[in-house]
């Protein structure tokens, strides 16, 4: 049997030594204060056992890793409608370009990226008269704890510097692919990725991928089997922005990245496990945060593949 604790023990101590701190985002000021000497791992097993080690009860904020959560609750509502407004294929560009909206008619070519999340959260205000109660309800039960809450002061923050976001939301506005106020649906948007976090809640929560789309803490279905394998799909194309090939191949796992630096990934049908390292590379994921994942899957020779 593998000795899970004694595995990511080894991972973070190793990694903590090696010179891959990567720089914290700062083009958002918030995030440019984190410390980033901050690391973490947190797997949680179907079975019920679970590992941590480093700052893995140290909340951050999730950033892009919350894309994935807004998805989870419009796609079972929507259904395959959804992929006529966004699509699933790998961007190749940076995860807020505009170039790509233009080429392809406002159509975002996929959810993960900036454009594609503002999409998807469109949809969550046209869903929910409340939507980032919602939202914290919906992330809350699947880490089965009540007090994750929005990090305030990242969402002022990054409503300050979202001009970048506002310009993809009204230029989809114009192809008609945003429906709702973009003031709102922008500050929809920098309070889902302001929303706080550990290591430990974050491998909790995405345990719902890994139980096939049954949420493990109380049992309910949110997705179905098939909504749940193409959601993983996505994941394992598009997770990584334009890094998602690589990571692919490094890792093996599908899963999501945030510019906060955490990961998430998972195992379908044995675990989940969410790692934390501020500093980014030039891709915007955690640097150190992939190489924690690269040894894991390796030192338990299992992925995937």
């Amino acid at each position: 049997m593998i000795d899970y604790q004694a595995v990511i023990d080894r991972i973070l101590a190793e990694v903590r030594n090696l010179d891959c701190r990567g720089r914290v985002a700062d083009y958002i000021p918030a995030l440019a204060e984190v410390d980033p000497n901050h690391s973490a791992i947190a797997v949680d097993m179907l079975d019920g056992r679970s590992f941590r080690a480093g700052d893995a009860d140290v909340p951050f904020s999730i950033q892009s890793i919350s894309k994935v959560f807004t998805l989870a609750m419009v796609f079972p509502e929507i259904g395959e409608e959804l992929w006529k407004s966004v699509g699933r294929e790998p961007s190749g560009n940076p995860f807020n370009s505009l170039v790509q909206l233009e080429n392809e008619h406002g159509i975002p070519r996929n959810p993960f990226i900036n454009a594609g999340a503002l999409v998807v959260t469109d949809r969550l205000i046209s869903m929910y008269p409340r939507p980032k109660e919602a939202m914290l309800d919906f992330v809350r039960s699947l880490a089965g704890n009540d007090d994750i809450y929005f990090d305030s002061r990242v969402a002022t923050s990054e409503r300050e510097h979202a001009d970048r976001n506002m310009s993809l939301a009204y230029f989809m506005k114009s192809f008609g692919n945003i429906h709702n106020d973009v003031e709102r649906l922008i500050d929809v948007y920098c309070h889902q990725c302001s929303i706080a976090m550990s290591c430990a809640d974050v491998a909790r929560s995405f345990r719902l991928f890994a139980n096939r789309g049954v949420n493990p803490a109380d049992g309910r279905r949110v997705l179905t089997e098939s909504q749940s394998k193409r959601l993983g799909a996505v994941m394992s194309t598009c997770g990584f922005y334009d890094e998602s090939g690589d990571f692919a191949y490094r890792v093996g796992l599908p899963g999501k990245s945030g510019v906060g630096g955490g990961i998430a990934a998972y195992i379908p049908g044995k675990l989940s496990v969410a790692v934390w390292s501020p500093g980014l590379n030039s891709y915007g994921n955690s640097l150190a945060g992939i190489e924690m994942l690269e040894r894991f899957t390796t030192d338990i020779r299992r992925s995937i593949f």
